[in-house]
C-alpha cells in the first residue's frame, strides 16, 4: 500500500490517504463509509500496530474500485505533504554507509579513509523536513556549500528494544526518499547536526510504501540529479550496513518507537567529492529517486 499525507486545497487540514490507481483514497472518510473507525495522520496509523495495514488493504480491496462520493479525489488535484510532515523525534542519519561514500568523503571532508566498524549516527530535527516539491533553503549567510545526498528511509512501526538483526525488519512501517541536504562548511568539531539540521534539509516523500511491498529493502535502484545531470545512482545491496543492521544496532541503546525515521545513507556521487567540488545555488533543481517508492522534486532557493 502507498500512503501519503495530502492537502485538497490550501486551507484544508493535512489528512491521511491512499493512492488507488490515480485517486487518493481518504482513508478516514472511506472508514465512515464502512463504519469503521480509521484515523486521519500518518503517526496515528502507525500507532494502530503491524495489523492495520492489512485489515486496510483488505478493506479496501472489498471496494472493487468503487469508492463513495468524497471519500477519493484525483491525485492530480491535492498536494502531497512530507508523509510525517513533523515527526515526534530527530530522525536518525547515517553517515559514511556506502563504500565509496567512505572513499570520496575522506578525499574532502574531515573523515577516516577506513570503513567504519560502526554505524555512523547523527541526527536531524524534526523541523528540517519538508514534503514533494517544497524549496530548500539556502543561507549564503550560512553555507557556501550546500550538498546533495539521496537515501531510503525506513519508518519505524513496532517499538524496537534490543531487536535482533534476523527479526528487524519485523519492526519497520515502510519505506520513503529522503534527501540529506548538508552545508559541508556548517560542520562544528567534527558534529554534523547543524551541517545537516537546518530548516527545509530533510525532503520526504513522497509516499510511505507498507513493508509488505518490499520485502527486501536491499534491492533498490535509487538516483539523484541536479538540473537535469545525474549525480549518483546506486543500489542499496551496496549499503555497508543494512537496515536490518541499522534497526539492531541503533535498538542496543536507543529505544525506536513508532514512528520513527531512519535516513540509511547515501552512496558516491555527492557534490563534496567531485574534482572540482560542486555546490548547489538559488535556482537549482534537486530530483531524487528510489525504485519502487517514487520521485521527489526541489527548487533550490535563497533563505
Amino acid at each position: 500500500m502507498q500512503l501519503v499525507t495530502y492537502r485538497a486545497s490550501v486551507e484544508a487540514e493535512a489528512r491521511l490517504g491512499a493512492i488507488i490507481n490515480d485517486l487518493v483514497l481518504d482513508l478516514a472518510r472511506f472508514g465512515e463509509t464502512r463504519g469503521v473507525n480509521l484515523p486521519s495522520t500518518m503517526l496515528e496509523f502507525i500507532d494502530l500496530g503491524p495489523t492495520a495495514v492489512s485489515a486496510v488493504t483488505a478493506l479496501i480491496s472489498s471496494a472493487k474500485g468503487v469508492f463513495p462520493i468524497g471519500s477519493a479525489v484525483p491525485l492530480s488535484n491535492v498536494k502531497l505533504l512530507a508523509p510525517i510532515p513533523r515527526p515526534r523525534k530527530n530522525i536518525f542519519g547515517i553517515g559514511l554507509n556506502y563504500t565509496e561514500h567512505v572513499a570520496e568523503s575522506a578525499k574532502s571532508l574531515d573523515t577516516s579513509a577506513e570503513l567504519p566498524r560502526q554505524p555512523v549516527i547523527f541526527s536531524k530535527p524534526p523541523t528540517s523536513v519538508i514534503g514533494p516539491d517544497e524549496p530548500i533553503l539556502h543561507n549564503a549567510e550560512i553555507t557556501k556549500q550546500l550538498d546533495w545526498e539521496v537515501e531510503l528511509a525506513a519508518i519505524i512501526g513496532t517499538r524496537a528494544k534490543g531487536v535482533s538483526r534476523d527479526k528487524a525488519l519485523n519492526y519497520v512501517f515502510g519505506y520513503t526518499v529522503c534527501i540529506d541536504m548538508s552545508a559541508r562548511d556548517c560542520r562544528r568539531a567534527g558534529q554534523w547536526i547543524y551541517s545537516k539540521g537546518q530548516d527545509s534539509f530533510c525532503p520526504m516523500g513522497p509516499v510511505v510504501v507498507t513493508a509488505d511491498e518490499i520485502p527486501d529493502p536491499q534491492t533498490l535502484d535509487l538516483w539523484l540529479t541536479v538540473n537535469g545531470v545525474e549525480k549518483q545512482r546506486s543500489n542499496t545491496a551496496f549499503m555497508l550496513f543494512k537496515v536490518d543492521e541499522l534497526i539492531a544496532d541503533i535498538s542496543k541503546g536507543i529505544t525506536l518507537e513508532p514512528g520513527d525515521i531512519i535516513a540509511t545513507g547515501t552512496p558516491a556521487g555527492v557534490g563534496a567529492g567531485r574534482d572540482p567540488q560542486e555546490w548547489v545555488w538559488p535556482g537549482d533543481t534537486i530530483i531524487a529517486c528510489v525504485e519502487g517508492i517514487g520521485t521527489l522534486r526541489h527548487p533550490v532557493v535563497a533563505a
